[in-house]
């Protein structure tokens, strides 16, 4: 079995592994019953592999963690934004 290279994210780890991050964080807010979420993990799962070490991906179920997915103002999934010294520097909708 493959190695997994993004990184779970929670309530509880959110603010180390990305607002703390030393590294460019790349989250993708999704949930297990959007097509389109479930279209676009190969697509973030490479994103880990091929910058492994340069930048960390990191995935929130925002059916876990609403209220995380509410502080960034997700309106609608997939969402991947972008961080830098925990900050949001841009975002993808849809």
């Amino acid at each position: 079995m493959e190695k997994q290279q993004f990184v779970t994210l929670t309530k509880r780890n959110f603010n180390r592994e990305v607002l703390k991050s030393d590294k460019p964080v790349l989250v993708d807010f999704w949930a297990a019953w959007c097509g389109p979420c479930r279209a676009i993990a190969p697509a973030i799962d490479e994103l880990a592999r091929t910058f492994e070490g340069q930048a960390k991906i990191g995935k929130l179920n925002i059916d876990d963690y609403l209220d995380v997915a509410d502080a960034y103002n997700i309106q609608s999934i997939p969402s991947l934004l972008f961080f830098k010294d925990g900050r949001v520097i841009d975002r993808i909708t849809g």
